[in-house]
């Protein structure tokens, strides 16, 4: 396949596309309207091959690009129609490149990848969210993101001495199980590990070491639920008792009561509501006693009615005829009156303050929002379409946040069930509470906001997790020097991974970010000419420095964590966790060598030979009649290389079976050598 790549689009995203494209080694051109004033990326001129300046929609711009030869275009400027319109052109001229698109139509990119195919889409808000709410998980949590079904979670295990770890000195391989896979360890006392998948098999986890693992979730999940819903009880609980104590401190009524005729203009208004209302009840209930009391015949329930209808102006319903009432005493008659004229007063009063409150209200019916969260909480600034995403990713999370937005047009509707601050800076930051906030995102459209914004909460809580929305490099680079323990990432840096791996056909579902570097969730469809097809999943992981999560037969159950001694065939799926480099290895075929031999030294009996060959067959992915062989002729070395990892399996696997062998380092000396000693074993016999 051709390995020439269009770039349309020198935008942001496009030249980050540029700079992960190289990391493949690949031919790249790019296609620019305009040279701009200023690079973004220092030496993004000479990491182009080719740059054309033109209008990317023109058949004559795409073909002097040499899109006839191209194997992927990577669309990705700032203007979808462009975008789309680019997609057809490319299409009508060369039917089989690879296109990917900067889009955020989720409908009409269903349309389009029906209509060209080999088409993907990326929405520019989506991928950068998921990554900004994993940021915001804490530090124990570094991935999170849906399979099949099911959450998986990348998280970090400090080994402490209470930690369950530390007591049983577990050799890492232990680790590794039906529902999770170790990712990554280092000791107190060295460095980060800069590749990916990288540890010793038969280390013995130690106090202070770090250990990464990727697992299933539904247990933190499950036990986030739990927290969410301990803390709301005891909350309610602690409010009650609060409440309580408070009405029954006499201090507190009086303060309530000396705050009460100390209102400002607005509130008085509420005072005068509250006194008519005081009002009307009194004379309700004089008046029910009194005709109750001066017509004996009557019910008290009667007797509230009449007085409720007096108060409501209905002195003509009771009193209406012209000839004197001779049965009910004049004064009670002038009560009757002075009651239709108060109630005329005072139920006026109540009417016009009730009429005045809901055309104030503009007939916005709105769920009440919950409360807003006192400590242990995430702070979301900025609920533009990145910021609405990663709320609804954090809520999908079970995660207890607070919003702030500076848009005085925020759509009051969007995300009903979370806390929402709106105005002053100074304001909003001290209702938020985030001097108690466990993580901080500041996810605004404007670098500058967010820079402020993050300085601010820095100097409020310098314990919080911290990340920042950034769009260019540089910036970035600065950050990073000035908050080494934050989250900085650069919305375009982090998509233009996920371009360049779709680039070669890989689907691209998730990414997250572990340890400043992209690690992107890649499935892969196995076809004849992949360099995966008719290899071990085990020599994929070992060979190329990804990790399988996810494996799949065509029509069959999808397999999550699967085992290492799976061939892949063709029209299986697979999905990897794995970095640009691990990629690029695959792309290329670039096997990591096998470094270790296999000496077997003894077997017990004839039934241990016989389970060693089927443990041999089924770990080094020989045939069976050829392991069989190899078995009865020991002692004697496997003339196959394996990777360390695999080598240490095989020689656990056959002690079980009463085998007895041991691992031993290759040279190429020792290569030939063994070779030749095992054809004139096999042609002696």
């Amino acid at each position: 396949m051709s390995d020439r790549f269009l770039v349309l689009g020198l935008g942001s995203l496009g030249q980050h596309c540029v700079a992960a494209l190289k990391e493949f080694g690949v031919y790249t051109i790019a296609i620019e309207q305009g040279i701009p004033q200023e690079w973004e990326i220092a030496n993004l001129r000479e990491l182009l091959d080719e740059l054309i300046l033109g209008d990317c929609c023109q058949d004559a711009i795409l073909q002097q690009a040499g899109i006839d030869d191209c194997r992927a275009a990577l669309i990705t400027t700032n203007n979808e129609r462009a975008n789309a319109e680019a997609a057809l052109a490319i299409r009508q001229l060369n039917p089989n490149t690879r296109l990917v698109i900067r889009s955020s139509k989720d409908n009409l990119n269903q349309l389009l990848s029906r209509q060209l195919g080999n088409f993907i889409a990326f929405d520019p808000t989506q991928l950068p969210a998921a990554a900004f709410a994993i940021a915001a998980l804490g530090t124990d949590t570094l991935g999170f993101f849906n399979l099949e079904g099911s959450w998986l979670r990348v998280a970090k295990h400090p080994v402490t001495k209470e930690h369950r770890w530390s007591r049983s000195r577990r050799p890492l391989y232990d680790l590794n199980n039906r529902t999770r896979r170790l990712l990554l360890h280092f000791s107190s006392d060295a460095e980060i590990p800069s590749a990916f998948y990288t540890w010793q098999p038969e280390t013995a986890i130690a106090i202070g070491d770090t250990v990464l693992t990727i697992e299933t979730a539904e247990h933190f999940l499950l036990n986030q639920r739990k927290q969410a819903t301990i803390a709301k009880r005891t909350k309610k609980q602690h409010g009650k008792r609060k409440l309580l104590r408070k009405y029954l401190d006499i201090r507190f009524l009086k303060e309530q009561l000396s705050h009460f005729w100390q209102l400002n203009l607005q509130e008085q208004i509420r005072r005068v509501a509250l006194l008519a209302g005081f009002i009307v009840l009194i004379l309700l209930g004089t008046g029910t006693l009194l005709f109750n009391f001066y017509h004996p015949d009557t019910t008290l329930l009667s007797a509230f009615y009449v007085t409720a209808i007096l108060l409501l102006g209905g002195y003509a319903d009771l009193f209406d005829k012209f000839d004197a009432i001779v049965s009910i005493p004049w004064w009670l008659q002038l009560f009757a009156l002075s009651l239709t004229l108060a109630g005329t007063a005072f139920v006026g009063v109540l009417y016009a303050l009730l009429t005045e409150a809901l055309l104030s209200s503009k007939f916005q019916f709105i769920k009440q929002r919950p409360p807003i969260p006192q400590q242990d909480h995430v702070v979301l600034i900025g609920l533009g379409r990145i910021g609405t995403k990663v709320a609804n990713l954090l809520q999908e999370f079970q995660q207890t946040l607070v919003g702030i937005t500076f848009n005085p047009h925020f759509d009051l509707n969007l995300l009903p069930k979370m806390p929402l601050l709106k105005g002053d800076l100074e304001r909003v930051f001290a209702e938020a509470n985030i001097a108690e906030a466990k993580s901080v995102i500041v996810a605004t459209d404007d670098e500058m906001v967010n820079l402020e914004v993050a300085l601010m909460a820095r100097s409020i809580n310098p314990r919080s997790q911290l990340a920042i929305r950034t769009y260019g490099q540089r910036l970035s680079n600065h950050l990073e020097k000035m908050f080494p323990d934050a989250q900085i990432l650069c919305t375009y840096a982090v998509m233009a991974e996920a371009f360049a791996g779709a680039a070669f056909g890989e689907n691209i579902l998730s990414l997250f970010r572990l340890y400043n570097q992209t690690i992107l969730v890649t499935e892969y469809q196995i076809e004849a000419i992949d360099t995966l097809h008719g290899l071990l999943i085990g020599e994929i992981a070992y060979g190329y420095g990804v990790v399988p999560i996810v494996y799949q037969k065509p029509n069959k159950p999808s397999t999550l964590m699967p085992s290492d001694d799976i061939p892949l065939e063709v029209g299986d799926r697979l999905v990897v966790l794995a970095n640009i480099e691990g990629l690029r290895r695959v792309e290329e075929g670039d096997l990591q060598a096998k470094t270790r031999q296999l000496h077997i030294e003894k077997a017990v009996s004839e039934d241990a030979i016989f389970e060693g060959a089927n443990i041999m067959a089924r770990i080094c992915g020989c045939s069976l009649k050829e392991a069989r062989e190899f078995m009865h002729h020991i002692p004697a070395t496997w003339p196959q290389n394996l990777y360390e990892h695999q080598g240490y399996r095989l020689v656990r696997e056959l002690k079980k079976a009463r085998v007895k062998a041991k691992l031993l380092p290759f040279t190429q000396n020792e290569r030939s050598r063994q070779s030749t000693h095992s054809e004139l074993s096999i042609q002696n016999s």
